[in-house]
């Protein structure tokens, strides 16, 4: 994995620089080799996942690389439903005539012991060749050290394969980590209108406290003016969404720094995403302006749009 990108700041909003990218969860990788006579290829796919999981499909021959390559995934990837494949052919076939000493004497033995019941004339070679059993052709068993240093290499190119994967995610996981910081960005400037609406004025909160229970005691002149204003202060503190928004900008300074930190964050993203949610529905079921409520309803889509992004980050 490379060094990227990290978040500098430039007014009110934050752009790519370097450090270890985000990765995404999925993409596609391929590497080719050779050695003597043999030739390989992997074939690396990636898609998104709760946890990691992989599946390796290896050709016959080639069982003993699985544990090896099951530790260079879990070493290379956090995240994803991977899947590694092994293809191995012989660029050339080395063939060996191998004889059954068992069956050619059991032959031999036969037609002595058959004599002149039947042609006594020799065995030929041909003739020997052509029953079934007696010999037979066969590729030539490789050494143990051919075969380990063949299966060296193989795991070699799986390490490439590994390196071009990471780098398709990290590239898909910067385009995703930028999208993400617009989106905090737009979140954190929703939440600051919030903040800043006139109606959370302690001023424009008194003339609105006013004037319900002015409303009130004209209805009914039989009313406790003094304890309507005591109820309506203890409503209206109720009502008060300086804690959400408090929250809401705590939230939005954890997801920029987690974007700042590179590597796998996708769960704790995620697990932010369900915060801001939570906070910007009570601060619409709270909400007694339509700016605020209209900048909550907004926030809540943005928050749906950064929840779904999350679902592709590692």
């Amino acid at each position: 994995m490379s060094n990227s990108f990290h978040w500098s700041r430039f007014g009110s909003h934050w752009q790519l620089g370097d450090f270890m990218k985000p990765q995404s969860m999925t993409g596609f990788a391929r590497s080719d080799g050779h050695w003597q006579r043999y030739r390989w290829s992997w074939e690396l796919r990636s898609v998104n996942g709760k946890g990691l999981d992989y599946r390796i499909r290896l050709p016959s021959g080639c069982d003993q690389l699985e544990a090896v390559c099951r530790k260079k995934l879990a070493a290379a990837l956090s995240r994803g439903n991977v899947q590694a494949t092994l293809s191995l052919t012989l660029a050339e076939s080395r063939l060996e005539l191998v004889v059954n000493d068992a069956a050619l004497k059991a032959v031999v033995d036969l037609k002595a012991r058959l004599g002149d019941l039947v042609d006594d004339s020799r065995l030929s070679l041909e003739a020997l060749l052509s029953l079934r059993g007696v010999a037979d052709f066969r590729e030539v068993e490789e050494s143990d050290a051919v075969l380990d240093e063949r299966d060296q290499m193989i795991l070699s190119d799986l390490d490439v394969a590994l390196e071009r994967l990471c780098s398709m995610r990290g590239e898909e996981g910067e385009k995703i980590a930028v999208l993400l910081g617009r989106q905090v960005d737009r979140m954190a400037e929703l939440t600051a209108m919030i903040a800043a609406d006139p109606s959370r004025e302690p001023s424009a909160i008194a003339a609105r406290l006013r004037e319900q229970v002015e409303k009130l005691v004209d209805a009914g002149p039989s009313l406790d003016a003094e304890r309507l204003y005591a109820e309506a202060v203890l409503l209206a503190t109720k009502a008060d969404i300086q804690e959400e928004v408090d929250r809401l900008q705590a939230h939005v300074e954890a997801a920029r720094k987690l974007l700042s930190e590179g590597g796998p964050c996708g769960r704790r993203l995620d697990f932010l995403a369900q915060e801001f949610n939570r906070e910007t529905n009570t601060v619409c079921s709270k909400s007694n302006a339509v700016a605020v409520t209209a900048a909550g309803l907004e926030l809540k889509t943005v928050i749906d749009q950064f929840r779904e992004q999350i679902q592709n980050l590692e």
